[in-house]
């Protein structure tokens, strides 16, 4: 590939209530139009809107990196990111957590659970200021996520925001903590935010002209091509190479996902198949009891054999656990 290579890793989808305000269709779009490779949905404490993502990646040929934008009790916005499929069920066991403590609509998730359920998942400190609370931040993320513990750079679009990522990247080496660059895309073009201010007045309860410092967009929330991004962040080569990087070792695909029937009817110490291949073969005995037949025991090893190769075993020990619970009352 010529030119600068460049992956987002921070979009927010309209799955994001009130937050973002381009659908996963209309991102990954931009972002092919763009000559993205990759786009990462971290919507906040969801991953409702991944499956959307999903098909809307196979039509556009942008790669899904599937993320979640974690806001912590204490303040703190972590992204996270499956490494594996594991690590993508922890991090649904985690939101599944928060959302039970919170209620509907929101999700109450502290550093502790994070550190339980962390495993398997790389984590992006989002940071406004290089303060004292970052620097503490960033040590509780080291501690949880260890080598995939990373900063996000990301401009603001305000006045003082070289300071402001220059102080960060300062705080982040001494806490031995890589950065990487992300855009905090909320939407696909700069048309939409208009759009966007208006979910965030109502989020906040306000009119628009009075959001202020509530205002989170800019233009610059839009998708951005590989060379603009590379000459934002000209200043920091290295953290727009390691999110490349990043984005290449983030491989986890729904396509990994199938339905798993639940085991909880073989014998201890047998396979489900093992198990049913005897419960049939003693249910052929009884039922012919001067010998099985020589076209009933080839019809039942075709049986077996087809339902092996399927892995039905579980669901055909579920069905005979039923019939003897039933004929037993």
């Amino acid at each position: 590939m010529t030119g600068p290579r460049y992956v987002e890793l921070q979009a927010t989808s309209h799955f994001s209530f009130l937050r973002g305000a381009s659908s996963c269709e209309e991102l990954f779009s931009q972002a092919a139009l763009a000559g993205i490779e990759a786009v990462a949905i971290c919507d906040h404490n969801t991953v409702a809107g991944i499956v959307r993502a999903h098909e809307a990646a196979k039509v556009t040929g942008v790669r899904l990196i599937v993320g979640c934008r974690l806001d912590l009790t204490d303040g703190t916005a972590i992204l996270a990111y499956p490494l594996d499929r594991a690590g993508y069920g922890r991090l649904c066991r985690l939101l599944s957590l928060g959302k039970a403590r919170a209620g509907k609509g929101a999700c109450k998730i502290d550093w502790a659970d994070l550190a339980h359920y962390g495993e398997g998942l790389a984590g992006a400190l989002v940071a406004i200021e290089a303060d004292d609370l970052c620097a503490l931040r960033l040590k509780r993320l080291k501690e949880t996520f260890g080598d995939d513990a990373y900063l996000a750079l990301s401009r603001r679009y305000r006045p003082g925001d070289a300071k402001r990522l220059h102080d960060l990247s300062n705080l982040a080496a001494s806490a031995g903590v890589p950065t990487i660059v992300t855009n905090n895309v909320l939407f696909h073009e700069p048309a939409r935010q208009p759009l966007q201010d208006v979910m965030a007045a109502t989020r906040l309860k306000c009119l628009v002209d009075q959001l202020g410092l509530g205002r989170e967009s800019q233009d610059g929330n839009a998708i951005k091509p590989p060379a603009e991004m590379a000459r934002l962040f000209r200043a920091y080569p290295e953290a727009l190479a390691r999110t490349v990087a990043l984005a290449d070792s983030l491989r986890f695909n729904l396509e990994e996902l199938a339905y798993q029937y639940p085991d909880e009817v073989s014998e201890p110490g047998k396979t489900p198949q093992r198990t049913l291949a005897e419960l049939t073969w003693e249910g052929a005995k009884r039922r012919y009891p001067e010998g099985v037949p020589a076209k009933v025991v080839k019809l039942l090893k075709h049986e077996l054999g087809l339902i092996e190769a399927l892995g039905y075993a579980p669901y055909f020990l579920t069905v005979n656990s039923i019939v003897r619970f039933a004929r037993s009352q």
